[in-house]
């Protein structure tokens, strides 16, 4: 039989009989390392033992793999954090975000989520519904409070007509003055329409930029306009029974 040296591979040649029906322990000649050795009957049963060199390279292939797992699971973990501070930026610092990326806005508002790009709020509005001769008129005013932590530059405001229905029937545009708030102040703003559509039901004021405000010059309202609170615009009907000039 042959014998292999589990220690340095060195190769014997061995008579059966030397081993005997039990084994025996056998010593190599080349590193002097001891094994013990089954009869031949019972050898040839056994898978032979792995050479030494190849125990070397599973431990290694071994410690690869080791090695590629802990890269992998630094690398989730790294793109994990990464998409847990990206998150809780664009939470945080949503109205920059927007301010940027206006077209992110309605990403924002399908999850639920307020967003102030220009930091401004809408206070005091207020608006009347009175006749020039024969003519309606509405007068819409009202003030632009900078609710956020540094000087902004100012915007437009859009003014929307709309009839029960919801329908635009007419729109206006103003700018707030001055053209920059400090943080707490406001500005104001003032639109008349004229005429008015009969219509008209309700109001919607909407801050654009100031590039989206058509190049005329808008209408603003006059400084003696007499304001007063009022609800949804009342018809045309109402201030004519209340004495206002009606059709000639």
């Amino acid at each position: 039989m042959i014998l292999t040296c589990p220690s340095c591979g060195t190769h014997y040649f061995a008579d059966d009989s030397t081993i005997g029906e039990s084994g025996r322990t056998v010593k190599c000649a080349s590193c002097a390392h001891s094994w013990f050795v089954q009869p031949a009957h019972l050898a040839d049963d056994r898978p032979a033992p792995p050479a030494p060199h190849e125990l070397y390279r599973e431990k290694m292939r071994e410690s690869r793999r080791e090695k590629s797992r802990w890269a992998a699971l630094m690398s989730w973990l790294v793109i994990g954090l990464i998409f847990i501070a990206l998150t809780a930026a664009f939470f945080f610092f949503r109205n920059e975000v927007v301010k940027a990326w206006p077209q992110s806005a309605s990403a924002y508002r399908l999850f639920g989520l307020d967003v102030n790009r220009f930091g401004l709020e809408f206070e005091g509005i207020v608006h009347t519904r009175t006749f020039n001769d024969t003519i309606p008129i509405v007068t819409v005013t009202g003030r632009a409070v900078n609710v956020s932590k540094g000087a902004v530059e100012t915007p437009g405001v859009r003014v929307d007509l709309k009839d029960e229905a919801g329908e635009i029937v007419a729109t206006r545009y103003s700018f707030v003055t001055p053209v920059e708030v400090a943080p707490g102040d406001a500005g104001q703003f003032g639109v008349v329409v004229e005429p008015t559509p009969v219509e008209s039901y309700e109001i919607e004021l909407t801050f654009v930029d100031r590039s989206a405000v058509p190049t005329e010059p808008p209408v603003e309202a006059p400084a003696d306009a007499v304001i007063a609170p009022a609800p949804p615009l009342p018809p045309t009907d109402e201030l004519m029974d209340e004495g206002a000039p009606g059709p000639q």
